[in-house]
């Protein structure tokens, strides 16, 4: 509808123009500025509203004086994207010697020179007509720049934001191309907001193609390596499977941070006294480990799904088999301490619950004792109330009687004080002495 839209603004934009060429100087100005600009202000209404790639369809379409005319109504900052969905022809006829370019430091190639790592920048598409990578690497590219990649390679690149699936068949499969895709989670450890990032791998004529929408400490220090140490790689699924083995080696760091902050939390918890407002906040920094520990666990078994499918499709060549084994034995083994985490977190988690629960029944105890001790007074001072007390009192002053009165009170009271902590020194007492007969058994 918009393509059809456009088509006719255009059309009656050329009826305007020539109409304008036909009119006396004197009203030229006039018709160019009622209805002209009205064309315009509409096509770049419509523009505004259509995708990217359909707008470089269009242009690849329209005679050249119409294309420069629709370029012109495009915003500035849509060009550069509109100049990566059409061809090199067209977009020099469009805005001349301009060529759109990459984010700084958001697509990424690798090469494999003199068997180390190569790493290059790559800013605009000529870079990829120089080099011959074995992993290019799309960190928050536009869809404009992906598609444009994608087509260079004769290949499909999926959105970041497609890459949630949780069916196994969505997310490992094989294109009739022979293209291989995995789209697996990666661990993003931060403080107070761990999450997962989805990451897509394309294997495509010895190429690994990764997709991604956030930087990842993984992929930061695999860029690092490449730079600085000697490659241990001879083909793209070496580097995937290196890849996968330092997600598993930062899963395993995350697992080290949590022990550490659980043997503090367990050393608060196994105090004489917990209080509310401490309780409060163990109770917040165990539910945060158990979330991180959770996604950990989520995160292996996502990438012990990814590296069990290359084995079974017969990707992988021996020592790349073997190492993939190895990755498989090391998430099983960081399985059993997720899982011995859970375990200590439920601990921690009943040991602080109980002691509010003490806490609460303290102060239930204080209530109940304070109790006891004012019953009797309740009594003595309803009976201290009564008109009988006026008669049993009579012909002594009252200032005398009262103050009698008041003496015994304290002494009753006193005495149910001294009496109630007596039973409970005494149960207290049996307690501790069936606690040493236990111990000695």
């Amino acid at each position: 509808m918009s393509i059809q839209t456009i088509t006719e603004l255009l059309n009656k934009h050329k009826i305007v123009d020539r109409l304008v060429r036909t009119q006396p100087p004197h009203r030229n100005e006039l018709v160019e500025t009622v209805v002209h600009k009205q064309h315009l202000a509409e096509l770049q209404t419509v523009l505004a509203r259509m995708p990217t790639a359909d707008i470089g369809k269009m242009l690849e379409s329209l005679q050249p004086d119409d294309a420069a005319l629709l370029w012109q109504q495009v915003e500035a900052e849509r060009q550069d994207d509109i100049l990566w969905e059409v061809s090199q022809a067209c977009g020099e006829r469009l805005a001349g010697p301009r060529e759109p370019r990459f984010c700084q430091g958001q697509i990424n190639a690798y090469e494999l020179i003199d068997g180390r790592m190569r790493v290059v920048d790559i800013a605009c598409r000529k870079d990829f007509e120089t080099i011959k990578p074995i992993w290019i690497d799309l960190l928050g590219a536009s869809n404009s720049e992906r598609g444009w990649i994608a087509r260079h390679y004769e290949l499909e690149l999926p959105a970041p934001d497609e890459l949630t699936d949780l069916e196994v068949s969505a997310r490992f499969y094989v294109e009739e191309s022979d293209e291989v895709h995995l789209h697996s989670n990666f661990l993003l450890d931060r403080e107070g907001a761990s999450h997962t990032v989805p990451v897509a791998f394309i294997i495509h004529k010895d190429i690994l193609f990764t997709v991604r929408s956030e930087e990842l400490p993984v992929f930061r220090l695999q860029r690092l390596r490449a730079r600085s140490q000697p490659a241990d790689v001879s083909d793209c699924k070496d580097l995937l499977l290196q890849l996968y083995r330092a997600d598993v080696e930062y899963s395993a760091d995350a697992l080290e941070d949590t022990y550490a902050t659980l043997r503090s939390v367990g050393q608060e918890v196994l105090n004489e006294t917990v209080s509310d407002s401490d309780a409060a906040r163990i109770l917040a920094d165990i539910a945060q480990e158990e979330d991180l520990n959770g996604r950990i666990r989520s995160n292996m078994l996502d990438t012990q799904r990814a590296v069990s499918f290359l084995i079974r499709g017969k990707f992988l060549a021996g020592g790349q088999t073997e190492e993939a084994r190895e990755i498989l034995r090391d998430i099983e083994s960081l399985n059993s301490h997720t899982a011995f985490l859970f375990d200590k977190i439920n601990f921690l988690m009943d040991a602080t619950v109980g002691f509010i629960n003490i806490n609460q029944n303290r102060r239930v105890s204080q209530l109940t004792v304070a109790g006891v001790i004012f019953m009797p007074l309740n009594v003595l001072a309803g009976v201290g109330g009564m008109s009988e007390f006026s008669m049993m009192t009579q012909g002594i002053p009252w200032p005398v009687a009262y103050l009698g009165f008041f003496i015994v009170m304290g002494l009753v009271g006193y005495s149910t004080f001294v009496a109630v902590k007596f039973f409970e020194k005494k149960k207290r007492r049996s307690s501790l002495a069936a606690s040493r007969q236990l111990k000695h058994f």
